[in-house]
């Protein structure tokens, strides 16, 4: 048996009400998310309920596509993220793993592909 644990976040960014100061989507943390580092992320809504699992190379240029992509998963509820966590995660295949592993354990809302559990 394979024991996966879900990693901790290593940048938790949440979205302000009225942002003060220059922002992206509403999150005026964006820039700590790792521009050139691989990783996993995860769109939480205000209930803390797992919206979206997504894993990339480049972390905050993937994360910012899901904001402004017609084809994003999340295109029609964008508003409903509040909250992203991300995990720096170097190596494709643990990203994968860990991105499937959280998709099925925790039974992300609008993630379609690598479902496993029925909805």
């Amino acid at each position: 048996m394979i024991l996966i644990t879900i990693p901790t976040p290593d940048v938790s960014i949440t979205k302000q009400e009225a942002p003060q100061m220059s922002h992206i989507y509403g999150f005026t943390d964006f820039h700590l998310i790792p521009r050139d580092r691989g990783g996993i992320f995860m769109f939480y809504n205000e209930k803390n309920e797992l919206l979206f699992v997504g894993k990339a190379r480049k972390l905050r240029p993937r994360i910012k596509k899901h904001f402004e992509d017609s084809v994003s998963a999340i295109k029609m509820n964008r508003d409903e993220v509040t909250r992203i966590d991300v995990c720096v995660v170097e190596n494709p295949v643990h990203r994968e793993i860990y991105e499937t592993y959280i998709i099925n354990e925790l039974k992300s809302k609008y993630n379609v592909d690598k479902v496993l559990f029925d909805r």
